[in-house]
């Protein structure tokens, strides 16, 4: 049996948490398994190399962040590598170059193209634990690249596909995925089962449990995962094709903060200007959400969307560039104290009257609807940003997540 195992930042955070996963992994190696382990940097480390970046240049190049940030997993793996030989087990460190993780070429945001494998094999052959870096791979040019925020989950599925592994466990420092996150919700109940396009949902709305594209790519290899706890032994939660056993109508709710709203006033209202806009920003790796156009009555036009903060900046110098030649005379606007809260639900495609409940539920609670967008599985609005707590209970409440 070959299992990959990930373990986030909070899993490795000190000498004790380290040792703990060593053990854990140990424990899967003296049953046979072939054991590969993926990890995150350790605690808030890449949070302090962003902040050591900043001090020194507010600006940094997105390639000199990328060969920053991937210090904080090499230590990890470094150091988990030399615990698991300490306590007597044969283990060995390998980061994005040793492996040849394949990526493209974007900085802060690449993704992986292929694996190989054959050093990994070799390693697992030899009944070694291999210990390998999250988050990161290397592209053409042959520099470091980093995934994105919580990358090291794409990794983790990554590697299961490629390698064909028997298990993909995803160790997080909660017992699996929730209701809704338990430290805005405190009744929010641990899932059993969920299907990879709930899940998808959810880690895209800023559930944090989960890389959203390595639920993507899980669902496209069909790699089953199971997220749980490092701290303990609980079951967790499975993430597969089809859930059974929850027969909800709502299965989560999401609550994010990591919004911003850009209003671009003032276009021409004729064929192309959308085009022209959204073009610019998908040519600087901007993705954008919950995109509303309305209609004025002199021949113009406002198309208000949600970017991530991170990205905000990118989006609004791009428009700003462009408003004295394509864009001509528009004008943007944005709005940062803004938060989205979501419902998902597979069951909500066979149900009518889900957005209702919930926009009932926001009436109820006095939280006035700002946006508001869906898809087949999701009703998603925009909210001030003060808020967000209150809705999220008041939603979670409405469709009886608790029970």
């Amino acid at each position: 049996m070959l299992v990959v195992k990930k373990f986030g930042g909070t899993s490795v955070a000190d000498k004790d948490r380290i040792f703990n996963v060593a053990n854990r992994c140990i424990e899967d190696y003296k049953k046979g398994s072939q054991v590969v382990v993926v990890l995150s940097a350790m605690g808030k480390q890449t949070d302090v190399l962003i902040d050591m970046a900043k001090d020194i240049n507010p600006k940094a190049a997105r390639r000199e962040l990328d060969m920053l940030l991937t210090t904080g997993e090499q230590t990890s793996v470094a150091l988990m590598a030399m615990a698991i030989n300490a306590l007597g087990y044969p283990a060995i460190s390998m980061n994005a170059f040793q492996v040849a993780m394949h990526t493209t070429a974007d900085y802060g945001g690449a993704r992986i193209k292929r694996i190989d494998t054959d050093r990994i094999k070799n390693e697992l052959d030899n009944r070694r634990i291999v210990v390998i870096t999250g988050f990161q791979g290397i592209n053409k040019y042959d520099d470091y690249t980093t995934l994105g925020r919580g990358g090291s989950d794409t990794t983790a599925v990554a590697l299961a596909a490629a390698l064909h592994a028997d298990a993909c466990e995803i160790y997080t420092d909660v017992d699996g995925v929730f209701t809704a996150d338990p430290r805005i919700v405190p009744k929010a109940r641990k899932l059993n089962e969920i299907t990879y396009d709930e899940m998808l949902e959810l880690a895209s709305l800023g559930a944090g449990v989960l890389h959203n594209r390595s639920v993507e790519m899980a669902k496209k290899y069909g790699v089953q995962l199971v997220v749980r706890s490092s701290l303990n032994t609980s079951e967790g939660t499975v993430v597969k094709e089809e859930s059974n056993m929850e027969k909800m109508l709502v299965s989560g709710v999401a609550a994010d903060k990591n919004v911003v709203q850009i209003a671009v006033e003032n276009l021409p209202n004729k064929p192309g200007v959308a085009f022209k806009l959204f073009h610019h920003l998908a040519n600087h790796n901007v993705n954008v959400d919950m995109i509303i156009q309305s209609v004025e009555h002199d021949s113009t036009q406002d198309i208000c969307f949600t970017v991530t903060e991170d990205m905000a900046e990118t989006a609004i110098e791009t428009l700003k560039r462009h408003s004295n030649s394509s864009l001509k005379g528009s004008h943007v606007t944005v709005t940062r104290d803004v938060a989205k809260v979501s419902v998902v639900g597979a069951g909500m495609m066979s149900n009518a009257g889900v957005a209702a409940k919930m926009f009932e539920a926001l009436y109820d609670a006095g939280v006035n609807i700002l946006q508001i967008s869906t898809s087949e599985i999701r009703v998603t609005v925009l909210i001030e940003r003060k808020y967000t707590e209150t809705a999220a209970q008041a939603v979670h409440d409405a469709f009886s997540l608790d029970d």
